[in-house]
């Protein structure tokens, strides 16, 4: 029963099928989604293959296919596709229908308490590796998105961070709850929501952070240059 795999497809199939939507029309945005996907995808499939080697996760092969590469299912490779891709069409959607910038006015209270609170965690867990790390490098992303970014854009993505969180609930439920993917309690905080470990909602927020800034960064990068009288 392929059912990861079904997961994947069901995760991009509306949001591609979307894509040319004329008010969102994000499928001209793809040249700068691309690049943001491989970025994510060049540390998270290397950081997911280590803790698959290192027994912090694993996959239950009865609902796999059995095609592996980089010692990780196939499906669970096409995760850092479908996810980043879904995750940043949402993204878009909200800025092309809601033209306000709800959260604007709180980034900075959230950002420098996710700075503060998510370090002290990680700290007082060192040896819980699947909740240090991954405190310390939504707090590091954070560091760098406000270096390059301010809180330009930080407003608009905790929104879809938030809205995002509807189908994050429901995908890795069924991945958790079944479970597809199982966890080793002795690396994480042994919280969970329902069967979803505490510490997946912020990889989900790092993994989305992360996309957006490079994405967002090209973007800017492509205004620039069309709008510079120089290269005119």
């Amino acid at each position: 029963m392929y059912l990861y795999l079904y997961l994947n497809i069901f995760t991009i199939l509306f949001p591609l099928l979307l894509s040319f939507d004329r008010k969102v029309a994000f499928y001209r945005n793809w040249g700068a989604l691309f690049p943001a996907i491989l970025a994510n995808g060049a540390l998270f499939i290397v950081w997911d293959a280590l803790f698959t080697k290192a027994g912090i996760w694993g996959f239950n092969k009865e609902y796999l296919t059995g095609v592996y590469l980089f010692n990780l299912p196939l499906e669970e490779v096409l995760f850092f596709i479908t996810v980043p891709y879904a995750c940043v069409f949402i993204y878009d959607v909200l800025n092309a229908y809601i033209t306000k910038d709800l959260l604007q006015p709180y980034t900075k209270v959230i950002a420098v308490l996710l700075m503060l609170v998510l370090p002290l965690i990680a700290v007082f867990n060192m040896g819980r590796v699947y909740t240090s790390i991954t405190f310390m490098l939504l707090t590091l992303m954070h560091l760098v998105h406000l270096r390059y970014f301010g809180t330009r854009y930080l407003g608009r993505f905790y929104l879809a961070y938030l809205v995002h969180l509807v189908p994050f609930l429901l995908v890795n439920g069924v991945l958790t709850y079944l479970p597809i993917v199982w966890y080793n309690n002795d690396y994480n905080l042994g919280l969970r929501i329902v069967s979803i470990p505490v510490e997946d909602t912020l990889y989900s927020m790092l993994m989305l952070l992360l996309t957006i800034s490079v994405y967002e960064g090209l973007r800017q990068r492509k205004s620039v240059k069309q709008y510079d009288p120089v290269a005119v």
